[in-house]
Formats: C-alpha cells, structure tokens, sequence
C-alpha cells in the first residue's frame, strides 16, 4: 500500500498525551465560578478538557504517519506552545518525566523533536483551564482541524448529550455541534449551552442602565450575561419587598442586627421510652465550626422540671468539648438526649409515616466582620419560619426507590415535603418572577431598537426570543435556588457554609439541615450563587461558536446528521437514576418555562419508559432491566455506527467498576452488557483511554476506592470480512500483547482502582476484531467471559512483576497476601522463606517482619524506622520503600513524597509497581481502608517526580519537612 493510499489514522487511534490531559481534568473539577457547568446542576460530567482533547484527537491526524498531509505534518513541526517544560531525568539520566514550568514562554519539544511530540505540546495547552477563553489557542486548534478534514470539518453528535460537555466543546473547536437527549431537563441545558448564545452573540445588554465597556464590544455571551445579572437583581428587589420580612436579621448579644446566613435545623420525633417522650433531635453533629481557634457547637439543654423533658440549645466554644452527636451508627439510628434511650429506624420511619416528625432550631448563623456569628435560637426566629403553605407546591411523587431517594421511606413521599413552608415560598415566588422579569426584558429589548420577532422556540433573535431567553436563564436561577433552599441541605462545619441538596447523586434523608437566606451575601443566597454562577458561566461560552442545536429524542431511534462523527458519554448502566434525580429540577423548570417551551414541559415529570438505564424496579426485576438495556443500547450504538462518518472513529465514554466475582472470575455486568451492545452493534474497540474525570475528595470517594477515571473508548465498523478465531488463540494474543498496554497504562500513573476497567480496553481489542471467538465446544464466547479472562491476564501480570522485586520484598508480598499484618506460625514463614530464596533471619535483619516467640507478623508502616533512607540501610527493599512513600503520602502529600522519592533511584519504579499489585491484593481481600493507600500514592506520583525533580542535592539527613 503506498503512503497516498494509505488509510489516515486519526491521533486518537495512535497516541495521546495522556498525562497532560489527565492533570487538566482532574485540575478543572475543583474550578467552580466562570465554569460552564454551573449552569445547572447535571451528573456525572465529563471535564471540559477531556472532551476538547479527545474531540481534537478524533479529527486530527497523526502527523507521524506516512498519509498525514504534508501541510498539517508542517504546521505540527511549526508549531509554538505558550507554556514551557523540562525534562525530569532520575540519577542515571534516564527521563522519567517532562514537568511544566508556569508562566515560561517559548517554544519547546520533547526529547524527541517529531511532529507528533510537537502536537502533545500544543494539545498540554489546548487542555488547560485558562485557555478555555483563549481564541488565539482555539483559532490555531480549528486551523489544525481544517488541515486534517481537507477543510470540510464533519459535524459532531452527541446523542447522550446530558450536560452538553461535548457538544459544547465541539462548538469551542468551531464545529457544527448537535445534541439530543430524551431528558427535558438535559435539552434545556444543551439549548442554554450551544443553541442560545450564539444566537445573540455580541449584542450589548438591553437594561436601561447599559454602559459601554472597556474596547467596545461585547464578546460572545457577555451582553446577555450582564442582563442576567441585572434582572436577576431586580427580581431580588421584588421579591425581598414582598417575603424579605420571612427572613428577619439576627439581634446581636452586645445589640445591633446582623444578617443571617442560616438557620440551623434538627428533625425530631418522639422519644419511645414512656417514662420520657421527650422530643427527641435526630441531628449528626452538634459542632458548628471546626476551625482552629473558631470552634463553636450547640450544647443540648434537658430540662427535667416538665414532662416529658423539654430539650433546649445553647451555644458552646471555642474552649473546652463538644458534646457527643446522638447519632449511633448509619441511617437513623439515634440516641435520646434527654434520657439515653437507644432509637432505631424502624421507630423514626414509623414516626415519620405518621406525620409526627418535627423539626426544632438547633442554632442561627449570621455575618459578622470576617467570621460567622453562631447564636442561640430564639422564640421570634422559630415563630417566623413556620409560614403556612404557598398557593402552588410541587405536589408530584418521588419514585419509591430507596437507592437514590431515602425521604418517602421517613414520611415525605412528594417533592414538595423536603422543603419546608418558607422554602416553599421563596421559590414559587422567585418563579412567578421570571414571567415578570421576561415582560420588562422584552420592552427594554423594544425601547433598545429590537425588533419583536418570533419565538424562542421557532428560532426568534428579537425582543421576544431574547426576553425569553434572559428567562431561560432567571429560570436556571430558580432551579439553583431549589438545590440551595431545601430541607436536604445541610452545614459544612469546616468552612462555615451550607451544602447544596444534591452534594451526592441522591436524595438522602438530612438530619440536621440548613437553611440558607435568599437575601443574605454568602453561600445559597440567590445573588451570589444562584444568579452570580450562571452569570459567569455564560461568559465562560465559546466567543465564536457556530449555532448548535439541542433536540428531545429517544437515543435508541435517533437519526444521525449527514457526515457527522459520534463522541458521546451514554448512561452507566445503572450508576445514576438521572430521569428519577432530574425530577427535582423539572417541577420547577417547568413552572417557570413553560410558556417558552410548552412542547418540552408537556409532561408533569420526566419522561422515564425509554431511559437506557438497568433500572430494576422500573422494568419487573434485574433481568428484564438488563435485557432492556442491552437492546436499547445495542439500537442506539448500532445507529452510531451505520450511520456515523466513517472516515472518523467514534468516542464512546464509559466507566463501571468491576466487582462482581463467580466461579469464571471477576467481571462486571455493567461493563459486560454495553461491552456486549457496542460489539453486537458492528464496532471493533480500536483503542481505549482513560481519562481522570474526577477530582479527589468528592464526597463519594471519601473513605472508599472509588473510580477517577472514564475509559473512552475509539470504534469503527468491524471489516465485513472479519475473521473467527478461537478461545485458545485469543488467549495467546491476549497474554502477548496485554503486558505492551498495561506497561503504558502504569506508566501514566493510572490509579490501581481503574487500572482493572483501563485493561478492558486493550483487552477487547483484541476480542472485538474477531467476528466470533468460539470456545471449545463451538459457541460463541459472551463478553462476560472475556472479561474474566482480561482480568485474569491482568493479574498475570502483575504477579509476574513480583519477579523484578526483591527476594525480601516478594516474601513481603506472599506473606502480605495470606496474612496481612496478623501473626501467623513461626513454621508457615521458613516455608515461604525457604521458597523465595531467603531466610527468616535475613528477612527480620532487613527489618520488614517481627519473629518472636514462635510467631512471625509484618512490621506495620508507623513501626517502620521514620528516619528510613536506601542510602543508610544496608539493605534496602521495594516494600520499605513503597511503605515509607505511602506514609509520607498520606501524612504530609506528594511533596514531601518526593524528597523522598528523589533517593530512590531505579528502586522508585520498583516502589510504583509494588503499589499496582498491593492495592490488587487489598481489593481482592475487602481491605479497603488499606486498599486506599495504595491508591493514593499511585495516583499523586506525577506530583511527587517533579517534587523529587526540584529537590537540591543535600545531605539526605537534613532535608527539610520529610521526617518528625
């Protein structure tokens, strides 16, 4: 074949910078204002910078292979980044990493200076945060695409568009953008992402208080933020003139008022012990604020001169001790304050089924000079709050599904019971103001020389559509409202502010609750984080994006757009209810645009029949969920790949954490059902990445090994011709080529909890090739199977690794395996030793075990000398040095880690594949808080080589902050 003939492969389908794309990810989760996800609330997005790169890398070439354009290979070597690096090369000048130096100008290659390297430089920079607004970046990204679709660029689909990441993103790089999703909820943010504001980019804002700008011109967005600002403003004005006397400002100790922030609220129900009957509060904490030299909490007052016993709050702090929390263990299971009495949740559920839950204030924080003011609740405060009902409350039913929803199982079956009567108020009066608000736009739109024009909906750019559109807005606003002013919301003693009701992908039972101030100026008020958030997000979209469109269709019978390639992010099974969670938002989105998109907001909830989700009580059981989803799912994908482009791979992202273990091994039916439905639908997985999508400290990894990373998928059609092969040659493959791809997967540092969903990838691309693999008896291996036999390879190899180790540290490791930290026979050991070429004696010299009286046990971490160098010890292993990063890891972070680190040497590499296959045997074992450990070190050691890289060469015994 020769080069003009050539198929082009596309970079994603070769190479892809993955660590650059990765740290920009991860980065990017903890950016909240000016981020376009602020928005509205939608779960489990993808990064901003996943979805660029991988989007680029789906339209580019490689510029290293032969049928590259000769124009774009040009541009590639040409090519100059804005940010330069450095190579990190350990003590026998091998490089081990390339380290970013903020803020250095330049044009810089890697240490081999090919087109390709050049392109990972520019695509570091195309991933990074402050590029998001960067046109000069995304102008040389769009002409870096053009030269690789001979200056046709396809239009991009995302038929799972959810929050809209990708088409977004498409949008950003100048592509057509199209989006559908069967969620109401998830059109409208698409619709707010890529369909209305490229429709009035540029214009100034049509508020009568309009002043001109530094340059001139309004870019992108920006007019229409500002509006949104300002009548989002004047909604607060209206609506504090008529509920701002619900929210009363708090009388101060010394006198003077102060405006609250919050009021601080415990459930209660009646104590069951008949010789008590207290009201008893059902609350987590009593501790208010947590900070050094700011601690403060509530302190339960019993007074016993009454019956039943009447219980009271006091402040307490800074000095002294908290009171213990009556909270006893998981779910509701409580203490009395008053008498002791231990309380289960078949009582409060009981309590709560019956009407007699209740709620007393436990404390109100208001604003003081640069601290929070913690008060004493009050008779007035109390009084204030119980309102009566609103004319209108969302009075739609949650599902009875306990996984995501807890509250109809305590009593609270409707939408509108985890808000209380103020909460109730604020927001049905907030949303009727959006109706006033997109009156006075449209006749400031008028008095500003708009024309009046259509719709909205009909695709309208005058004072009509645009009033509407400030409204879509004001209505997001609400829908933030909703997530800040509910019942589920609660108090991060940390840092003195409340957490949103959807903190988790769920709808759990709050005990303690807080409830912010609309019109107060810190967290949940509806300026500085309903209004303020979507403001700055708007200005964060693409200043030249191209019209996109967003559409309401079912993902299982969708038509592709002529030409267009596929880059989307489809349901996880059954990891997130998203129709069920949605409903929350759509009871008030639909109260406040209806009138603008009446077709949409038909429904009273969410559609749900068709949501490819494995839904079990919604379709008769886990089976016929399963069945459901494999055939809407292989229906779907099977419109992606007849009709996507095919001179373009498609980008599916997935992620499913593989737990479930019989008698073939472990595999997962999450991963084996889409796996099955990607296959049966005619792709073959050509290459998979993963990509980290989650920040650490997300509430629901915290304590748990739960996954970082999406494993993105690359799929074309599989040949027409493809061959058969059977199990025995697909096992040979396998075990031949998986070593290659886990070796690069390590390398990037992938943490060891998605290292086993990373080898799935490379793993089916060796199955998926095939038309057929046939086991023995001459049926067709299931996905499932396959699955079981990556995940034995995987083990292969990590046990193989062992091999490279030291003598001491593989006995470390077998007896680790079998034993743990526990003791274990003296005679068990000299076994082991005996096998691994070492003695008992000569293991214990080494320090990693205790002999004594028969018995023999590993040395815990913290036994292990602080002071511990491979320079100073005779005898240096891969398990005292994997121990003592750990340690370092956890207590003071990677920094610390990497003065350490820096000794190492080639016992560094070792170190890293120790932690691989440490974390494997914790997870197979259930050690999970272990596991956890592992996990980390493994996924901050890019951050520890380049501190390791910066460490100046000084006596390792005084090297600052490494050892107390």
């Amino acid at each position: 074949m020769t080069a003009a003939s050539a198929p082009r492969r596309k970079l994603i389908e070769v190479a892809l910078p993955l660590e650059a794309i990765n740290a920009a990810s991860a980065r990017e989760k903890s950016i909240r204002h000016g981020h376009p996800s602020t928005l509205h609330l939608w779960w489990a997005r993808r990064p901003l910078a996943t979805a660029r790169a991988i989007l680029f890398a789906q339209l580019v070439d490689d510029p290293n292979h032969e049928a590259a354009p000769p124009e774009f290979v040009e541009a590639c070597q040409n090519l100059v980044v804005l940010t330069g690096r450095q190579e990190v090369k350990d003590k026998s000048g091998k490089i081990t990493t390339k380290a970013r130096i903020p803020g250095v100008k330049g044009t810089f290659a890697t240490a081999e200076d090919t087109p390709r390297n050049r392109l990972f430089d520019f695509i570091a920079e195309l991933v990074e945060w402050e590029n998001t607004t960067n046109e000069m970046v995304m102008k040389q990204a769009h002409a870096l695409i053009l030269l690789s679709t001979d200056g046709n660029p396809p239009p991009v689909l995302d038929p799972f568009s959810g929050g809209c990441t990708i088409p977004l993103e498409a949008q950003r790089l100048g592509l057509e953008a199209h989006g559908s999703d069967l969620n109401p909820v998830a059109v409208m943010i698409g619709k707010a992402s890529i369909e209305i504001p490229p429709r009035f980019a540029g214009r100034p804002p049509v508020h009568p208080q309009t002043k001109a700008i530094s340059g001139g011109t309004y870019k992108g967005a920006q007019g229409l933020a500002e509006d949104v600002r300002y009548y989002g403003q004047w909604m607060k004005e209206q609506a504090e003139a008529r509920i701002g006397h619900l929210y009363p400002k708090a009388k101060l100790p010394g006198g003077g008022e102060a405006t609250v922030i919050a009021w601080l609220w415990a459930r209660t129900v009646k104590c069951p012990n008949p010789v008590c009957g207290a009201n008893m509060p059902l609350a987590s904490s009593f501790e208010l604020s947590t900070k050094v030299g700011k601690r403060a909490w509530v302190e339960p007052q019993v007074d016993r001169s009454v019956s039943p016993p009447k219980v009271s709050f006091q402040i307490g702090g800074p000095t002294g001790t908290p009171p213990e929390s009556p909270k006893t263990g998981r779910g509701a299971n409580f203490r009395c304050v008053a008498c002791g009495t231990a309380v289960d949740d078949k009582h409060i559920k009981a309590e709560g089924k019956a009407g007699r839950m209740g709620a007393q204030l436990m404390a109100t924080v208001a604003e003081g000079e640069r601290k929070r003011i913690y008060l004493a609740p009050t008779e007035e405060m109390e009084e204030v709050a119980r309102v009566s009902e609103p004319a209108w409350k969302p009075d739609q039913p949650m599902p009875e599904n306990p996984r995501w929803f807890s509250p109809p199982d305590y009593g609270m079956p409707l939408y509108s019971d985890i808000f209380t009567n103020r909460q109730l108020t604020a927001l049905t009066t907030f949303s009727d103001l959006v109706a006033e608000a997109r009156e006075r736009v449209k006749a400031d739109a008028l008095t500003a020389a708009m024309e009046e024009g259509q719709f909205l909906r009909d695709g309208g750019t005058g004072a009509q559509a645009y009033a509407e559109a400030v409204g879509v807005y004001l209505g997001f606003a609400v829908d933030k409202g909703a997530d800040n002013w509910s019942e589920i919301t609660s108090w991060r003693n940390s840092v003195g502010s409340t957490r949103t009701t959807f903190s988790r992908q769920a709808l759990p039972m709050v005990w303690d609750s807080a409830e912010a101030n609309p019109f107060g100026t810190a967290g949940g008020s509806w300026i500085d984080t309903c209004v303020d958030f979507i403001q700055k997000g708007l200005e964060a979209m693409p200043y030249r994006g191209v019209p996109g469109s967003e559409r309401q269709l079912d993902a299982a019978s969708f038509l592709v757009p002529e030409g267009a390639i596929i880059s989307t992010d489809p349901p996880y099974y059954d990891n997130i209810g998203y129709a069920d969670l949605s409903d929350f938002f759509y009871v008030w989105m639909r109260r406040s645009l209806k009138s603008t998109y009446p077709d949409l907001f038909g429904g009273i909830l969410v559609p749900k029949a068709e949501e490819l989700v494995a839904t079990p009580y919604r379709h008769g059981g886990k089976n016929n969920a399963e069945k459901f989803f494999l055939e809407g799912m292989t229906q779907a994908i099977s419109n992606m790949a007849a009709r996507g482009n095919q001179k373009y791979p498609a980008a599916i992202y997935y992620a499913f954490k593989q737990s479930e273990t019989d008698g073939g091994g472990v595999s997962s039916t999450g991963w084996a059902t889409f796996l099955e439905a990607v296959i049966e639908a005619g792709y073959s997985i050509n290459g998979t990445w993963p990509v980290r999508s989650e920040k650490e400290g997300r509430m629901v990894s915290n304590g748990t090994n739960a996954l970082a990373s999406s494993i993105v998928m690359v799929c074309r059609p599989r040949l027409a011709d493809a061959p058969m092969t059977t199990r025995a040659d697909f096992l040979r493959e396998l075990r031949r080529s998986l070593p290659d791809a886990l070796q690069a997967l390590t390398a990037s540092n992938i943490a060891p909890v998605d290292m086993a969903q990373a080898s799935i990838g490379p793993g089916m691309a060796v199955f998926s090739k095939y038309a057929q693999v046939l086991e023995s008896d001459g049926s067709r291996m299931p996905v499932r199977v396959a699955l079981q036999l990556i995940n034995a390879a995987l083990d292969e190899f990590f046990s193989e690794q062992e091999g490279h180790l030291d003598e001491d540290t593989r006995f470390a490791v077998t007896w680790f395996e079998s034993h743990g930290t526990e003791e274990a026979a003296y005679g068990d050991a000299e076994t082991l030793a005996t096998a691994r070429g070492v003695s008992v004696a000569g293991v214990q010299e080494a320090g990693l075990i205790v002999a004594r009286a028969g018995k023999v046990r590993l040395r815990t971490r913290d036994e292990l000398p602080q002071d511990w160098t491979p320079q100073t010890d005779k005898r240096p292993t891969a398990w005292e040095a994997v121990q003592h990063l750990a340690r370092i890891n956890a207590k003071d972070g990677a920094d610390a880690a990497g003065v350490l680190m820096a000794q190492l040497g080639e016992l560094a590499d070792s170190a890293r594949q120790l932690a691989y296959r440490l974390y494997g045997i914790c997870e197979r074992k259930g050690w999970s808080a272990e596991g956890q450990v592992y996990n980390a070190l493994v996924a901050s050691w890019t951050e520890a080589a380049e501190a390791a890289a910066r460490v100046d060469k000084q006596p390792t015994n005084t090297q600052p902050g490494l050892f107390d």
